[in-house]
């Protein structure tokens, strides 16, 4: 079985930074891109960044380039996303996912608070 399991969130000052992971089970590890995505409250999800299974390539949203940074690793084959200088704008529920053979797998997200 396929499971994404995030944590890290909190409630955060802005400017301040969080790191938030994401275990996986149930697949190969290496084999498949993992992305993190976000929904702010009445706002659809949006991607914020995901890394690639195979050279461990990364790709950003325009509004997170240069502040998160996204990387794999780690006993629990997880994925981290490092959030720094964060803003009001960027509270939401931030979910990982990964696509295999068609199908989307998604956590159950963690909340991400930022307070100005």
């Amino acid at each position: 079985e396929v499971k994404l399991v995030e944590s890290g969130g909190g409630l955060v000052q802005a400017g301040e930074s969080l790191r938030l992971s994401c275990a996986t089970s149930g697949f190969t590890f290496d084999d498949y891109a993992i992305g993190w995505f976000r929904q702010a409250p009445g706002s659809e999800r949006e991607g914020v960044a995901a890394i690639s299974g195979i050279d461990g390539s990364t790709l950003y949203a325009d509004s997170v380039e240069g502040r998160f940074t996204i990387s794999r690793g780690g006993a629990k084959n997880s994925v981290y996303l490092q959030m720094n200088t964060l803003t009001p704008e960027d509270t939401a529920v931030y979910y990982c996912n990964t696509a295999i053979n068609g199908m989307n797998y998604w956590g159950k997200g963690t909340l991400v608070t930022v307070s100005s």
